[in-house]
């Protein structure tokens, strides 16, 4: 019975018609452009994961720890400016606090001590609010139209809560009588925290003379302390007030507070 065609051996026709392939050669896979920029998506997505991780963390770590050492050395070379009485020598009258006069956009005058942060924490203070002047590169910043620290009213400050060093990232870790101390080339002003205060971005009542209250004549010295809040978002402002509690001059050296922080 003769073959059927389906079952023919191929004619040496239709081998010519065939591609041979070479023995373990795999067929040819297409580069799929939707796999391309799958993969670039993947590697942009790690490489903003890494960012976000070295901007919030790490580097706020770095920059943390410079600010300290900066804050630290400026310390150390106002305390060493005046030279301390010695044991036969009669204590430093403390007297009345040295009120200075008010600062420059971004001039450096005084020097944030918050204990509670730990014991290296320290973090400058510059004249003005601005990002880019001030709160970026330094740390933390006066408004300009608020008092002085140890002058009747309101000393009223701003920092970071997350970034540039976060100086204020634990603001919210506050207890009542915890030791908030500024120091100037003068002395050491002595704050003890009281409360804690959550207001919208517009709550610019928090920078009156007398907190939250318009047209009102101080007759306390008190610290303002501002902050975004939650942290990672500027939906509101966290402020902290603290009291003022003492004035230290520098010739009488540091004071109780930054030892015995929650005695008070």
């Amino acid at each position: 019975m003769p073959d059927s065609p389906e079952s023919a051996p191929p004619t040496r026709a239709s081998r010519r018609g065939r591609t041979r392939r070479k023995p373990n050669q795999r067929p040819r896979q297409r580069v799929s452009i939707i796999g391309v920029l799958g993969e670039l998506l993947v590697t942009g997505g790690v490489l903003v994961l890494l960012f976000i991780v070295w901007q919030l963390w790490l580097n706020d770590a770095v920059l943390r720890a410079a600010q300290d050492n900066e804050a630290a050395a400026l310390s150390e070379s106002w305390a060493t400016s005046v030279p301390l009485p010695t044991a036969s020598e009669d204590p430093v009258d403390p007297g009345t606090p040295a009120i200075l006069a008010a600062p420059g956009d971004a001039e450096v005058f005084g020097i944030l001590r918050v204990p509670r942060f730990g014991d290296d924490y320290a973090a400058k203070i510059a004249g003005g609010v601005s990002t880019s002047r001030t709160l970026n590169p330094i740390g933390i910043g006066h408004y300009p139209d608020t008092q002085m620290p140890g002058e009747a009213g309101n000393f009223a400050v701003a920092g970071h809560r997350n970034t540039h060093g976060k100086p204020l990232n634990q603001v919210g870790t506050l207890q009542i009588g915890d030791a908030i101390v500024v120091q100037v080339e003068e002395g050491w002003y002595t704050y003890r925290f009281r409360t804690l205060e959550y207001v919208k971005p517009s709550g610019v009542g928090v920078l009156n003379p007398v907190p939250q209250m318009d047209g009102v004549e101080a007759s306390d010295s008190i610290i303002t302390l501002t902050s975004c809040n939650p942290a990672f978002s500027t939906a509101e402002r966290i402020i902290a007030y603290g009291v003022f509690e003492s004035w230290t001059p520098t010739a009488a050296g540091p004071p109780a507070a930054l030892t015995d922080p929650l005695e008070g």
